[in-house]
């Protein structure tokens, strides 16, 4: 019996172009400066510790800049770039100059999931604090409230069968009973070797097909099985 429903974000819950085309580029615009005003923080010194430990060697505020726009420009999936990233973000969504995109049949199902007793977690490469910040402010209303958890890169890596192993350990489930949703094939891959059942959507047309998982144009076609 289906008991919870993990679900990815770009191309499943929001669009791709939202990330890639607003998102990124906001980050990347204020980051410079936000390193800078926020220089004495312990957070913000504690992320580039990060930094310096993933390059090997030390960093002035503005090299450690020219680091963090260059993994933005491989879009590395790099935890302390994630976690400034949402830092960032939160400045834009308290200050209105930014609204988390979801699509409109994702609050309808993700409240009918909720409804029907479904635990919801999400999975996304992108930090906890982002994910709470797109659900959190979108024009839908607040949705973090249908959720009973979030996991990021901190688990591991989206295409790693030991990130979904965590998961269902960390939720208490079988993989059997946790449906796992995501736009991308191989993260799939690997959520199924974990035993997790899985979904494809297909909401870009560009999206490449998987055979060997379900497929869902959106939420309505998801099979609750």
């Amino acid at each position: 019996m289906l008991k919870a429903i993990v679900t990815d974000i770009e191309g499943t819950t929001s669009s791709i172009e939202f990330v890639h085309k607003t998102l990124f580029p906001y980050a990347k615009a204020h980051l410079r400066r936000f390193l800078r005003e926020h220089a004495g923080d312990a957070q913000i010194q504690s992320l580039i510790d990060d930094v310096e430990a993933v390059v090997g060697w030390d960093l002035s505020i503005d090299e450690a800049a020219d680091t963090l726009e260059q993994w933005i420009a491989e879009d590395r999936k790099a935890t302390p770039l994630k976690t400034l990233q949402g830092l960032i973000w939160k400045t834009g969504y308290e200050a209105g100059e930014l609204k988390g995109h979801v699509y409109p049949d994702t609050p309808e199902f993700l409240r009918r999931w909720h409804a029907q007793g479904l635990a919801l977690y999400v999975y996304s490469s992108g930090s906890v604090e982002a994910q709470k910040l797109i659900f959190g402010h979108t024009e839908y209303g607040d949705l973090t409230p249908l959720f009973s958890g979030y996991f990021d890169t901190r688990v591991g890596g989206k295409r790693e069968a030991a990130s979904y192993k965590k998961i269902l350990k960390q939720i208490g489930l079988a993989g059997g009973e946790v449906l796992f949703l995501s736009d991308v094939g191989e993260e799939l891959d690997a959520a199924r070797e974990a035993g997790l059942q899985t979904v494809q959507l297909l909401r870009d047309d560009n999206a490449k097909p998987f055979e060997a998982h379900p497929q869902a144009r959106d939420f309505s076609q998801v099979p609750l099985g």
